[in-house]
């Protein structure tokens, strides 16, 4: 009795494992900036058995940060390859560095993370595995940073996205200022905006002022924050002069802060809409 229940046992733990979305680990080279940054890729499990391209969702990590922080730091460790295989979706997590903001610095050559996303990785996901070459099958979002770098990217490139989204995302980079101690924040993000920067150099890359180009692009967006997050008053004005504007978005506030809890709980929901969005392009993969 003892070897049957040992033997059930093991095939139960079969079935498991080989349900499971597997976690790639990606070298992505980087002409603009001579340099390499790894990706974390989730493909879901029915990818191997199948012959089908499919959708791929872009999702950026915060400052601070590193590409393998969605896959280590959240509460559940298997949020990712869950909602990889719920949706049978491709999870890409590229490198952004600490304080990249996902932008191409005008005063540092080696910090082209525009570029960096939108020509060299996408290139090399795209040529690495299965995926649907189209704007139609690729969405983009982001935690705090990365909600910034989400909602910049897509407005920058319409033609790279067919959905965008922002966790507690950073509207307005000025705001970083605000948190203490100064000095230290400044020394951050020198590397990108160089040495004691003007409020005009921090105004002109803020989602804050791409409202009329969101308007223009009419890219389906989501945005959500906690209502204890340092960052809700520059959510709520780019909710304000979004709804102003007549753009359409889904906005959300929840209970919740700053924290890995907090993006845990949002994700799906982001998930999901996006869901909607590429069956709604019939580029889903059909469960």
């Amino acid at each position: 009795m003892k070897k049957i229940y040992l033997f059930l046992l093991l095939c139960l733990l079969n079935v498991i494992v080989s349900h499971a979305a597997v976690v790639d680990t990606l070298q992505i080279p980087s002409l603009a900036m001579n340099k390499t940054y790894k990706a974390a890729v989730v493909l879901p499990n029915v990818y191997a058995k199948s012959k089908t391209n499919f959708p791929v969702l872009y999702l950026l990590h915060g400052a601070y940060g590193h590409f393998s922080d969605w896959l280590s730091k959240t509460p559940n460790k298997s949020l990712i390859q869950n909602l990889s295989d719920q949706y049978n979706i491709i999870i890409v997590m590229p490198e952004g560095e600490t304080f990249s903001f996902y932008l191409d610095s005008p005063v540092n050559k080696g910090s082209q993370f525009e570029t960096y996303i939108t020509q060299e990785v996408i290139q090399k996901i795209d040529a690495s595995y299965r995926t649907i070459k189209d704007k139609k099958g690729r969405v983009i979002t982001g935690l705090s940073m990365g909600g910034h770098g989400a909602l910049s990217l897509a407005t920058k490139h319409p033609d790279l996205f067919c959905a965008a989204g922002s966790m507690s995302g950073v509207a307005d980079m000025s705001t970083m200022l605000n948190r203490e101690p100064k000095d230290g924040i400044l020394k951050l993000i020198e590397p990108v905006f160089g040495i004691n920067p003007s409020p005009d150099l921090f105004s002109s890359n803020a989602v804050l002022g791409m409202v009329d180009k969101m308007k223009n692009n009419q890219l389906p967006l989501i945005l959500d924050c906690g209502v204890d997050d340092f960052l809700i008053e520059t959510n709520r004005e780019l909710h304000r002069r979004l709804v102003y504007q007549k753009v359409p978005h889904d906005y959300t506030e929840r209970p919740g802060a700053h924290t890995w809890e907090y993006w845990e709980n949002a994700l799906p929901y982001h998930v999901l809409f996006f869901d909607k969005i590429l069956r709604g392009n019939q580029q889903s993969i059909v469960k």
